[in-house]
């Protein structure tokens, strides 16, 4: 094994959306997430990689467009590239091919800061396509600094990377980009003599801030009171930045040449209908039928596979162990609750991949400038259906992606709405629901259970905005907020790397679901295999009838609460052990019609399908199974969610009322569902 000597860290900087993410998984071989749409880094991620006996530590900020935060994202960056100077070897800024202008005016900033930086022009492939030829070696002597290509997309100048790194190839520009305007000159070299800092730019970068950066937060108490009236920071960054923009369009001129008689690409031609006020959600409403049909279509098969397979294994374990508690515990409570929720993967993992390849795309992009004018109304702008959208994935990440929305107040409602769109935890509940309650047969050759799950998930949808829409006038913020946004070329999605990604993701939802529905298949085991004595026992009763068992006597003691919604003793315990996580519920299920001897040998979901109430009424009816779906819809479930919001809001006020909000409207509305519907 090679003796790894020396360890160095360095940044990956950039604008949002230039490859940033893709390289750091490249040199550290990890397997983040990247999207094809601004803000999908929401914090600083680690990795390492070791390369000729030195270990590197990578760390990749969030992206950002100028060294002054407008968003929580933008803020991790500012204040760790300052703060944390001393601890890098420097940084390694990613520019991209299409946007080297915009790209610019951030590295100027980071260069006139005194940071070590190494450029990297990435998807140069992407310029070639369109006719732009980038002169490198030109780029490089008017930046002053090394530049090296790379196309992350095929791996291409990732060892050329890392050759730089290990050879420090950073280096500090002797030239500065930005003069220090003449009127704010004095007040700038009056600070640097107050205090230790010899950079003329960080004082400005403090002036013109609206909060401090770094930790020259006493340069505040250097300013008197006339001196702190005549700044105006929103004015200050305004003038650097049309100074560097004068700059950088001289720089431009020398480094880029376009072909002439270009002609139009693929992606404006496919935008005049993909953002069309009218087709663009059309397209956007067909592409989302599309993936539910599959979710049901592609999936049944393998779905079928999985559940035969555990119900194959349940019966083995209990044909083949020997009789008693721990056979029953194994073969009727944890095999049946793990397989309850491990058949419904391929549905999760078929519409993570579609999510994915919609990211990787660029198409993604183009709904959050579609969605934009939409949810203005509803107190929400563009930036917020990329958590909405994430939500449908998990709303834990989601929640912490609203991070680069920069109002406050959006910020705070989207935060709010989130955990209403349908998370992958709730796609196993609605699956089987689906299953159990809607008929087979087509619409337009679209199933009924597809429309049905379509219906969920713009239920969802649109309780997100009805509240949104209360919120907004409940919460009060006089800022206003625009959408400044580039719309990335189309790129073909990477196909493998996706499923990889689906894989490893599915893998973590059935493991960490699994845990869960392990420990509760072991308690409602317990609950159902011991029962009240009775006056012929000395002692507690074991192995008794589901009936007589003490979880059956919990559950019938809630069953007043939730017999208007239609539902048994034993949905009423599916429903209690899913406040932990929604999933739950199939878990808990799978397990209390395993331990039922009365109902037939079969498999789960044919036991509930048969399962009939005292007056030979089915169980699982329409009425019960749209109320199931009703409840589910609008539900707050989830502890972990819970605890991201309150991290996220840092208010019990709004985490308390997000919990007893969505629960109230979901027994509301699920009571209103039953009652109609029966």
């Amino acid at each position: 094994m090679q003796n790894v000597s020396k360890s160095k860290q360095i940044l990956l900087v950039g604008n949002p959306n230039v490859g940033k993410s893709t390289i750091f998984n490249l040199l550290c071989n990890r397997q983040q997430k990247t999207g094809n749409y601004a803000g999908v880094t929401v914090a600083s991620h680690s990795g390492t990689y070791e390369y000729q006996g030195e270990t590197v530590e990578v760390i990749d900020l969030p992206g950002s467009y100028s060294i002054y935060p407008g968003s929580e994202d933008e803020a991790i960056f500012s204040k760790f590239l300052i703060d944390e100077q001393q601890n890098y070897a420097g940084v390694v800024y990613i520019l991209e091919a299409l946007s080297i202008k915009r790209g610019l005016l951030l590295f100027q900033q980071i260069q006139d800061l005194g940071i070590p930086v190494l450029v990297v022009v990435n998807q140069i492939d992407q310029a070639e396509r369109r006719g732009i030829n980038i002169d490198v070696n030109t780029l490089s002597a008017a930046l002053g600094v090394p530049v090296l290509q790379s196309n992350a997309k095929k791996n291409l100048g990732i060892e050329d990377i890392r050759g730089a790194v290990f050879n420090n190839s950073f280096k500090v520009s002797e030239n500065i980009t930005f003069e220090i305007p003449v009127e704010q000159k004095g007040l700038v070299f009056k600070i640097l003599q107050e205090t230790k800092e010899n950079n003329q730019y960080r004082i400005w970068t403090l002036l013109a801030s609206e909060t401090y950066l770094g930790k020259l937060e006493s340069v505040h108490e250097q300013l008197n009171a006339d001196e702190v009236k005549c700044l105006v920071p929103k004015r200050l960054q305004t003038q650097e930045t049309v100074r560097r923009y004068q700059n950088i369009d001289r720089i431009i001129g020398k480094v880029i040449a376009k072909k002439p008689q270009f002609k139009e690409l693929l992606t404006e031609k496919l935008d005049k209908i993909l953002v069309h006020q009218f087709w663009g959600y059309i397209v956007f409403g067909l592409v989302l039928l599309m993936i539910f049909q599959s979710v049901f279509w592609l999936a049944e098969y393998p779905m079928n596979w999985i559940a035969d397979a555990f119900f194959w294994l349940s019966t083995f374990v209990g044909t083949h162990m020997p009789g008693g508690p721990l056979n029953s515990l194994i073969a009727n409570g944890i095999i049946p609750g793990i397989g309850g929720i491990a058949m419904f993967a391929p549905q999760i993992g078929i519409l993570l991949y579609f999510l994915y390849l919609l990211e990787d795309s660029g198409y993604m992009a183009r709904v959050i400038f579609l969605m934009d004018r939409f949810l203005k109304p509803f107190g929400l702008n563009g930036k917020s259906i990329v958590p909405l959208v994430s939500g449908t994935a998990c709303a834990i990440p989601a929640v912490m992606s609203t991070r680069n929305i920069e109002n406050v107040k959006e910020r705070l409602i989207t935060i709010l709405v989130t955990p209403f769109m349908t998370c992958s935890a709730r796609l196993p509940v609605y699956s089987i629901i689906i299953s159990l309650v809607i008929p087979d047969g087509s619409f337009g050759g679209i199933s009924y259970k597809a429309l049905t799950l379509m219906a969920m998930y713009f239920l969802g949808f649109f309780a997100a905005l009805a509240t949104a829409l209360l919120l907004k006038t409940i919460i009060k913020n006089k800022s206003k907020s625009f959408l400044v946004m580039d719309l990335p070329a189309y790129k073909t999605p990477l196909f493998g790397y996706d499923f990889k990604l689906v894989l490893g993701k599915v893998w973590e939802f059935i493991t960490g679901a699994g845990k869960i529905i392990f420990f509760f298949s072991i308690i409602i085991w317990l609950f159902s295999y011991f029962g009240p004595k009775t006056e012929t026992d000395q002692y507690v009763a074991t192995d008794v009838k589901l009936e007589n068992s003490y979880l059956a006597k919990m559950g019938k003691a809630i069953e007043p609460a939730i017999a208007p919604l239609g539902y048994d003793w034993k949905m009423g315990v599916g429903v209690l052990t899913s406040f932990v996580a929604r999933e739950v519920f199939v878990g808990t299920l799978s397990t209390l019609y395993s331990l039922d001897e009365e109902a037939p040998e079969d498999r789960i979901i044919d036991k509930m399908r048969n399962d009939v109430k005292p007056n030979g009424q089915k169980v699982f009816s329409f009425a019960t199974g749209i109320s199931i779906l009703v409840f589910y819809a609008f539900a707050m479930q989830c502890a972990s969610t819970l605890a991201v919001v309150y991290k996220e809001t840092k208010s019990w006020k709004w985490t308390v009322a997000q919990l007893f909000g969505m629960t109230g409207l979901a027994y509301v509305a699920a009571l209103f569902a039953f009652q109609i519907l029966q």
